[in-house]
């Protein structure tokens, strides 16, 4: 944390910074895009050491924040957090987590010698590349959100990742801190396999569970021994109350207690980021009034239980980019009394070729509560047929729209919004980008 860099390795760094810095001037004065990558993909040719030599000068350290879920809304409180304490926080804000996202977000705080001015780097960093960058990054904490399926074409099983985490953070400095979740049975044994600090945060709240386990459910075997895990309740997907009757692993007791603690936005998932960020922040030395201020007036990450008024009328953006996060945000919806839903399934790229995943989730219980379900999207077609096999009364009381043009299709569901109801929009990702330039763009049809 904070240590200084060698003569010949700042003369390289600056000329790296200085190339990074005017594409990033280049793309943003032609509106070419956001320069979120480019410009770390470029200083990264100059000097291959780019991501070490930024994030060993953040003076107070790095914090790193992986999970399949959640990583935006967590990252963007815990930034919250610190800067009204003062802090000097470098973040990748654009949701850039691979490499070149890393490391532009830490030139973004620095100079045109390679001089970086930041108290905390809070990164959240794709579950994928997690042991790539460990070493280079050295983070203070380690933040370990959740691991679910997420991009079927991109990634292998949970275990696998879990198991890769596992070795290169074991390597790590003893002082390095890890926050695992608790309730999740591969990251509650990962964290109690390592031999580093180790805090965990996690539910302790029998209200909340489920009333049965979901079809998107991941990991319901021992990651020790790999029997059958017993449940005494599951609070989202495979995340719950466990313990293994064959080998007496169970889950880890969570630092704070979950009761005692408010939670930003709407949803259950909602709950975990906000004890993932809070149990981070104490570590950090922070004061409970201010982490408890800061989440009764947090604002939502674009997208994330975000909320517009759009013509008069109230609109709630829940991205829905897998089976798990949108059985929750059916789950948000159906705590509703709204009977208006707009679905748009995007099959590129930041959202994963195979949509598959459409099958794993639980839209009969979307679909039994009636009303109005407009879908929209690359693969229109393919959330209508999932929709229609989720219809299984014969006197549905479902009003489902096609309509393959998106600004015509959040047109259409705003207009079969009541004026005194919300209109629900549950995107995939690269879909949500395209409904929030629509809505807060040019003027609806």
């Amino acid at each position: 944390m904070g240590n200084k860099i060698k003569l010949i390795d700042r003369v390289r760094l600056g000329f790296a910074v200085s190339a990074a810095k005017t594409v990033t001037f280049a793309v943003r004065s032609l509106r070419l895009g956001a320069a979120s990558v480019l410009p770390g993909s470029i200083a990264r040719r100059i000097e291959p050491r780019l991501l070490q030599l930024l994030s060993q000068q953040v003076k107070n350290g790095v914090i790193l924040i992986a999970g399949t879920n959640g990583k935006t809304t967590t990252s963007l409180l815990l930034k919250t957090i610190l800067e009204r304490k003062g802090y000097r926080v470098a973040h990748n804000s654009t949701g850039a987590n691979l490499e070149n996202g890393l490391m532009t977000a830490l030139l973004e705080n620095t100079n045109l010698v390679g001089s970086l001015a930041a108290d905390y780097a809070i990164l959240e960093v794709d579950e994928n590349i997690v042991p790539k960058v460990l070493t280079p990054l050295q983070p203070r904490i380690i933040l370990c959100l959740n691991l679910f399926r997420d991009q079927l074409d991109r990634y292998g099983e949970v275990d696998t990742i879990s198991k890769r985490w596992t070795k290169v953070i074991s390597t790590l400095p003893k002082e390095t801190v890890v926050i695992p979740n608790a309730d999740d049975p591969t990251l509650s044994h990962l964290g109690q396999q390592l031999p580093q600090r180790v805090l965990f945060f996690g539910l302790n709240e029998p209200e909340q569970y489920l009333e049965s386990i979901q079809h998107a459910v991941d990991s319901i075997y021992c990651p020790n021994c790999g029997h059958s895990l017993d449940y005494k309740g599951v609070y989202l997907s495979h995340l719950g109350d466990f313990t293994c009757p064959s080998c007496g692993f169970s889950k880890s007791k969570p630092t704070l207690e979950s009761s005692e603690w408010g939670q930003i936005l709407v949803g259950l998932y909602n709950k975990y980021n906000t004890l993932a960020a809070a149990t981070a922040a104490i570590e950090l030395g922070v004061d409970e009034a201010t982490i408890r201020d800061t989440i009764n007036n947090f604002q939502a990450a674009f997208g994330r239980a975000e909320d517009l008024v759009i013509d008069g009328k109230k609109v709630r953006i829940l991205l829905s980019k897998n089976p798990v996060g949108t059985n929750e945000t059916i789950r948000v919806v159906n705590q509703s009394t709204d009977k208006t839903t707009l679905m748009v399934l995007n099959d590129r790229t930041p959202d994963g070729t195979d949509v598959s995943w459409i099958w794993d989730v639980d839209t009969e219980k979307l679909v039994e509560r009636g009303g109005t379900i407009v879908v929209s999207g690359d693969r229109v077609y393919d959330m209508a047929l999932r929709l229609r096999y989720s219809d299984k009364s014969l006197e549905s009381n479902l009003n489902l729209i096609v309509e393959e043009d998106l600004r015509q299709a959040i047109a259409t569901a705003l207009k079969n919004t009541p004026d005194n109801e919300t209109l629900h929009i549950l995107p995939t990702y690269s879909a949500m980008l395209e409904v929030r330039e629509v809505l807060t763009g040019r003027k609806i049809l």
